[in-house]
């Protein structure tokens, strides 16, 4: 049985991780749940590895009311001080901060574009932007669009979401093709970007 060709950071990686590269990394969303909870992911990730916070996924996804902004947006600090003592999720008190923060601004977004999806897409012109990279060298950690994207959601209040986090962001939700041109998913993502 001849073996699926992945992007060079899977080689190696737990199921999960696998899993999470086949099925959605790079597929582009339009639900604003699943951007919310990218959003909470992406910035818990800050300084750790991607593997760490996938490993705690269902753990954060309980502890965040299943990413619903609007519940989110409503916690109280006993609710933050509950969060910190949960083994489940990072318990890094500027990141959970950041995640209630962050719900309350998304929520204006929304409130202002109708949808966070159609106010993020705009950085990219509506469609995804496909790289074609073929090796390590060729991937980069930020974009003039990431940094764009990075800058508003600042001056919108939102924390965590510098252009590092945020590219990763970007590449989650499918604004970013990134995989590799030999990569099974590059031209299944491709054709969906279309």
């Amino acid at each position: 049985m001849k073996t699926k060709k992945r992007c060079f950071w899977v080689d190696g990686a737990e199921e999960n991780m696998i899993e999470y590269h086949d099925k959605e990394w790079g597929k582009p969303v339009h639900q604003d749940r699943q951007h919310f909870e990218f959003l909470i992911l992406e910035a818990a990730q800050a300084g750790l590895s991607w593997r760490t916070v996938l490993n705690k996924r269902e753990g954060y996804r309980k502890a965040f009311c299943n990413f619903d902004p609007k519940k989110v947006a409503k916690f109280t600090p006993s609710q933050v001080e509950k969060l910190m003592l949960n083994p489940e999720i990072i318990r890094n008190r500027l990141k959970i901060n950041a995640a209630v923060t962050n719900a309350k601004c998304f929520l204006e977004v929304q409130k202002e574009f109708g949808s966070f999806d159609k106010y993020c897409w705009q950085f990219v012109g509506g469609k995804p932007i496909v790289h074609k990279n073929r090796t390590r060298a060729d991937f980069r950690a930020t974009s003039l669009e990431s940094d764009l994207f990075s800058k508003d959601l600042k001056k919108r209040g939102f924390k965590f979401v510098g252009s590092t986090i945020i590219y990763a962001h970007m590449q989650a939700v499918g604004m970013v093709n990134d995989h590799t041109i030999d990569c099974f998913r590059y031209p299944q993502i491709t054709r969906v970007s279309r």
